[in-house]
């Protein structure tokens, strides 16, 4: 994600977050924390043919530790496979910066996207009472261990492009590389919100 798409993900942002949609002024510190060789975010977004951006996911390292700050899918793609091979690239990331756990956070009525995320390993560890708000929704904690483990079991189709759609990463993961680099100027997103998005990957495959 580069500072070009931050008017088309903020879009889709108020759509599909419209209670706690992340500022323009979070998705700026979020890509500062994103280039270069000290960076600790990785960021992506996914396009259509036509060039509209429809879905983006986002990931902070520190130390082995990784957190998935968003996935977000446009609602008329819910159910396509989309959220899961955002999910993959993350993981892939994750993986590249040798962290050997990945924590987010879900909305506890959100069993959809609790779904996709067991699919990949994820395990609930907890709650967090009251965190998204201002719907006072609690938030199920999961986590999984070992990222590169989990790629190997992903969705047979998760490691594709999406059908249709071009997804751009800052720092090139791996197997979709050839999509990614043609459009390697696109990456990251933050943690600065204290609720991450994941309310709505119902994007999920």
């Amino acid at each position: 994600m580069r500072w070009w798409d931050i008017d088309p993900v903020l879009d889709l942002e108020k759509a599909v977050f419209p209670e706690d949609a992340w500022s323009r002024g979070m998705f700026w510190s979020e890509l500062a924390h994103a280039r270069g060789p000290e960076a600790t975010r990785r960021y992506l977004v996914a396009e259509d043919g036509d060039g509209r951006v429809v879905g983006y996911a986002g990931l902070v390292c520190a130390g082995e530790q990784a957190d998935v700050q968003t996935i977000a899918v446009a609602r008329d793609l819910w159910g396509s496979g989309l959220g899961a091979r955002l999910l993959t690239e993350l993981l892939r990331a994750a993986t590249s910066f040798e962290c050997t756990e990945v924590m987010l956070e879900c909305r506890v009525d959100n069993t959809r996207a609790q779904k996709l995320y067991e699919r990949f390993g994820f395990e609930p560890i907890g709650f967090r009472r009251g965190y998204y708000q201002p719907g006072n929704v609690d938030a199920l904690v999961m986590r999984l261990n070992d990222p590169a483990r989990s790629l190997h079991g992903a969705p047979p189709d998760s490691s594709a492009a999406p059908s249709g759609t071009a997804e751009r990463e800052a720092e090139n993961s791996e197997s979709n590389q050839k999509n990614e680099n043609e459009k390697n100027d696109k990456s990251d997103r933050n943690e600065q919100s204290n609720q991450n998005h994941q309310n709505n990957e119902d994007n999920d495959g």
